[in-house]
């Protein structure tokens, strides 16, 4: 039974009065007032640290917070989730991607029966099949070990395994080189294919039913390219699938041998840790894969396990909420100061605009209140010479999410040291500002006249008091990799839980998919309808004289 809706909720109506004075609030004064704020707003867990004291809130705000996270009853919602209760109303599905990072000794139980032993063995099989690729031991068809895996999926079963692939690349093997096709745009394959040759290459079909048209059209012309050179027999040395489907995988010509299971309490956005996390396994070694599983685990726990206040995807969520519903910040920025963190942004774009871009909760009614904020965001320090000046000077307030790692997997120190400097400035900068007074002063500084100097100072104020996190890992590791990816995850549930909304669905994909298969047929030369609107028929009309 759902709670009462989320603007009904007391506690919702207590922060709305209490933020009449709070969006007065400086940060600057509640850092004077409160020397100890840093010590007191931050907490550490599975291996991260979480500073969310440059945020413009107090204990009492808190403490609203965490009163609207218990009338929304996010604990119990929390223990369904784990517990394998079918929280996916709409699919009626259970949601359990955090037993794939279960240790195999935990009982993990679905409509009565333990699911842990498929989980595992599935990674067992994925372990055998990796070891043999890795080691050498697995030939292409010509007696050649695999140089290149090319992954072919959309979606969850594209993003990420790639994004772990490439955040993890020190962990990486020296001989496999890792390449990911997604777009249906056909210059994706293309620019692959290009590069890779198929004696010494390995394809891997990510699609749960292998009906999905968008892999499937990228994986049939990858097909067609193999056997220009090899032939029908040497496929199952050169394709393997991440597949339920084991009739459509056989008859693709993969050895269902090959084809690696994962189940529908498993969704796109939530399937790493599945088989879907093959290319992982391939690039970064079982092992490695199991401190991956490990971290994330380590995470679920302490979401599991931790008191609201001192819970860290809990207080994320919680902040967030408080700038989306309270101070109307439509969007999100993620800033991770790590190179090889270049696909993370886009990673979590998924994670939550998929989950919580919703505007009917899980009754059916509207929300009527903002839920998921447009995620957004670039690598540090590339992002300061993009986007940052209108986080500094924009009229919108935009949160960000800082992310470091303090020991990098490189010896460049003076390297390591400007990039932590600039991602702790940034925050600092965000937060303090600079008036009209300093500007000024800085201008005389420099030599200036009064008049040049009035004319310039405006130019440089900064409003401040613009809120940030900032989570630091000791290092960028498979381990605390597994945990920021989970703690994300949970941060994502919590507020789903919080505004009513169900995040394990997302029609909102589907009609554009519907609608695409008729222009298909049209643009594939099947009789015009005309049965669209004016723009898209001209727009058909458009491409098909191109081709003339």
């Amino acid at each position: 039974m759902q709670p009462p809706a989320f603007t009904a909720a007391p506690a919702y109506q207590a922060l709305l009065s209490h933020y009449d004075q709070a969006q007065h609030w400086s940060m600057r004064d509640l850092f004077a007032q409160e020397p100890t704020r840093f010590s007191r707003y931050s907490l550490e867990a599975a291996g991260l640290f979480l500073d969310y004291s440059k945020n413009r809130f107090t204990q009492t705000t808190l403490d609203l917070l965490l009163q609207l996270a218990r009338e929304r009853e996010v604990e119990a919602q929390r223990d369904a989730m784990f517990s394998g209760a079918k929280i996916n109303l709409t699919e009626s599905r259970a949601v359990l991607h955090t037993a794939l990072r279960a240790p195999s000794s935990m009982r993990m139980l679905l409509d009565g029966e333990d699911i842990g032993g498929a989980v595992h063995a599935t990674l067992a099989q994925m372990q055998a099949f990796s070891d043999q690729v890795r080691s050498g031991a697995w030939l292409g068809a010509t007696g050649q070990a695999i140089t290149d895996v090319v992954n072919i999926g959309i979606g969850g079963s594209d993003l990420g395994p790639a994004m772990v692939c490439g955040a993890l690349r020190p962990y990486a093997h020296a001989r496999l080189q890792m390449h990911f096709v997604a777009n249906v745009d056909g210059h994706d394959l293309a620019a692959v294919l290009a590069r890779v040759k198929p004696a010494t290459t390995l394809f891997i079909i990510a699609s749960k039913s292998f009906t999905t048209p968008e892999t499937m059209l990228n994986a049939h012309a990858a097909r067609r390219w193999f056997l220009q050179t090899c032939s029908k027999a040497d496929l199952a040395r050169h394709f393997v699938a991440a597949s339920t489907n084991a009739t459509a995988v056989a008859d693709f010509g993969i050895d269902t041998a090959n084809m690696f299971p994962f189940w529908d309490w498993v969704g796109g956005r939530y399937s790493v840790w599945s088989a879907i996390g093959l290319p992982v396994m391939l690039a970064i070694g079982s092992e490695q894969f199991g401190y991956f599983l490990a971290g994330a685990h380590a995470m679920d726990r302490h979401f599991c396990s931790a008191p609201l206040d001192q819970n860290m995807p809990v207080l994320l969520a919680l902040m967030g909420i408080w700038y989306r519903n309270f101070f109307a910040s439509a969007s999100h920025v993620i800033a991770p100061y790590h190179q090889d963190m270049m696909r993370f942004p886009a990673y979590l774009q998924q994670l939550d605009m998929e989950s919580n871009g919703k505007s009917v909760t899980s009754d059916g009614r509207s929300t009527m209140s903002a839920t998921g904020p447009v995620i957004w965001g670039e690598v540090g320090t590339n992002a300061q010479h993009a986007y940052f000046q209108h986080l500094h000077q924009g009229s919108d307030l935009i949160p960000v999410d800082f992310i470091a790692a303090l020991r990098p997997s490189h010896t460049l120190t003076t390297h390591q040291n400007m990039l932590l400097a600039n991602c702790f400035a940034q925050s600092e900068a965000l937060m303090h500002g600079k008036n009209l007074a300093q500007a000024s002063a800085e201008c005389r500084a420099k030599g200036m006249d009064a008049a040049h100097s009035a004319a310039l100072a405006p130019h440089k104020v900064f409003a401040g008091n613009r809120p940030s996190n900032t989570l630091l890992l000791p290092a960028l590791t498979p381990a605390t990799l597994g945990a920021l990816i989970a703690l994300y995850e949970h941060k994502v549930f919590v507020q789903g839980a919080v505004w009513g909304i169900n995040s394990f669905d997302q029609w909102g994909v589907e009609l554009g998919k519907e609608l695409a298969h008729s222009i298909l047929t049209e643009l594939n030369g099947a009789p015009r309808t005309d049965k669209h609107d004016a723009s898209t028929n001209g727009l058909i009309a458009r491409a098909l004289a191109a081709r003339q």
